[in-house]
């Protein structure tokens, strides 16, 4: 009997499979995992979603929305002890912390969670039969096996970055490497590559978080197996690779966003939008199709002011259009002024942009969007792969760099603007060489010209948007999803 009847006859005579998520709370982490939740209600599951009181007004949309479905996902606010770790009462996001003494109060918040979850779950008529929880969630495991539940771990990267990942930390390769910049071969990995320690995925491995980084690393060699928002076709040798060096299952279900059956599902499930949707959609309609670049550097991303700078000059002098995101809050006093000084009205009819949240999946999936600027952060990759969207690569920090590896060297729908420092590691901006507005816009012009290896890029992409629509629908990850249902609800403890 193949899985998906198995899955069904299962369904059909016992309560549905309860999936309890746990995401690690700031919006790049959340955002996957609510898509993650949607998709397991799709395929018959009762999820309970866990949250924050002020994460939850976050996501009230998502909620609203779910409700309004009559989905069967249940979002249970946990109060966070701010006041007992010393936090401001209502800093309960990783992405709205000040400064790393903050963030270590924020984790030790989240891992005094475990008896409330507990409670929660112990109180449910239908039991939980899984937690799917973030890498950055260790506590979780305990939860899991106090209850005699699997625990499922999710780092929200691709399997080629996750088996970067597992190699460097579980086998300890940058121990004894002082000298962050220096190419290391990586042992065990599928083919010749070359990792610093600077442009890896840190362990929170510093002063502080120590104890917090050997529990990440423990609980991801007890987890049961992996869950991934990624789909088989697009990395099969590294997800073969992935799956053997762990020992344990990997279910890759992505991309998860397509679950979704309309736009506007999509966009509900970040923050508001700083810009009138029907305006940007409007503008986008009126530019020719495939001609538009979109520039976005992600929800945490740092960029200096001269950065800015230089790629102001760089998008005036391509010609190109462009759709800009900008998010330093910070500097928003600055860039007004530098709007003001003449930019905005240059680059008038063919430039727009937008300070603070975009609707993000909603611009690449517009016909007029022929390019994508990146940070690299999975979320972002995945939703340009998804779209058919080649990029312009430009790393920032942790896991980002590895993927700039897959999207230029794998998948071959890159460009590479040439960034080579590190911005931001564990909540410190660090001293980064600028690049240059030279490198930008001859990256800009390579990637939306005309010529024979531009073309061959966006064939390569057009290619990955098809096999991850196909992979989400009836292909590899949904029988991924149903594979993932039939064991949990035949898994023993």
């Amino acid at each position: 009997m193949k899985a998906k009847q198995i899955v069904m006859n299962i369904l059909d005579d016992a309560p549905k499979p309860h999936f309890v998520l746990v995401p690690y709370m700031a919006q790049g982490h959340t955002i996957p995992m609510i898509d993650m939740a949607h998709l397991l209600a799709k395929h018959g599951a009762f999820v309970s979603f866990i949250t924050t009181p002020e994460n939850a007004t976050r996501i009230e949309p998502t909620i609203d929305r779910a409700r309004a479905l009559n989905l069967p996902i249940q979002f249970v606010p946990l109060k966070l002890p701010c006041a007992a770790v010393g936090l401001p009462d209502g800093c309960e996001s990783a992405d709205k912390v000040l400064d790393k003494e903050q963030l270590k109060r924020l984790v030790d918040a989240y891992g005094m969670l475990h008896e409330p979850l507990k409670s929660y779950l112990h109180a449910q008529s239908n039991p939980p039969s899984c937690i799917i929880s973030d890498l950055c969630q260790p506590w979780t495991g305990d939860v899991a096996r106090e209850l005699g539940i699997p625990r499922l771990m999710f780092n929200g990267f691709c399997a080629f970055s996750s088996l970067c990942r597992y190699i460097t930390h579980q086998g300890k390769v940058f121990a004894n490497v002082a000298d962050g910049n220096k190419l290391i071969i990586l042992p065990g990995f599928p083919h010749h590559i070359e990792v610093s320690k600077a442009r890896s995925p840190g362990n929170f491995s510093y002063p502080g978080f120590e104890q917090f980084g050997k529990k990440i690393l423990e609980e991801e060699r007890r987890a049961d197996g992996v869950v991934t928002n990624s789909f088989y076709e697009l990395e099969p040798l590294y997800h073969e690779a992935y799956q053997k060096k762990i020992g344990k299952k990997v279910w890759s279900v992505g991309p998860m966003f397509l679950c979704y059956n309309d736009m506007s599902a999509v966009t509900a499930r970040g923050d508001k939008p700083s810009v009138d949707e029907k305006h940007c959609l409007q503008w986008l309609d009126s530019m020719k199709p495939a001609s538009v670049l979109y520039v976005s550097f992600g929800s945490m991303a740092c960029t200096l002011l001269s950065q800015i700078e230089e790629i102001a000059v760089a998008l005036e002098a391509s010609k190109s259009p462009f759709l800009w995101v900008i998010k330093s809050d910070d500097l928003a006093s600055d860039i007004d002024r530098f709007m003001a000084e003449g930019f905005e009205e240059r680059i008038r009819g063919r430039g727009l942009i937008i300070q603070g949240w975009a609707p993000q999946a909603m611009i690449l999936s517009h016909p007029s969007v022929g390019g994508f600027m990146t940070h690299c952060g999975w979320n972002s990759t995945i939703e340009g792969i998804s779209s058919g969207i080649p990029m312009i690569t430009w790393p920032h920090c942790a896991e980002q760099f590895l993927n700039e590896k897959l999207i230029l060297d794998t998948l071959k729908i890159g460009v590479s603007v040439g960034a080579q420092s590190v911005a931001k590691r564990m909540m410190e901006v660090h001293e980064i060489s600028i690049v240059k507005r030279d490198q930008i816009e001859k990256a800009v012009l390579r990637l939306m010209g005309e010529e024979m290896d531009a073309e061959e890029r966006r064939m390569r992409a057009r290619e990955l948007k098809q096999k991850a629509a196909q992979a989400i629908n009836g292909g590899s990850s949904y029988n991924n999803v149903q594979d993932l249902l039939e064991y949990v609800m035949t898994r023993k403890i």
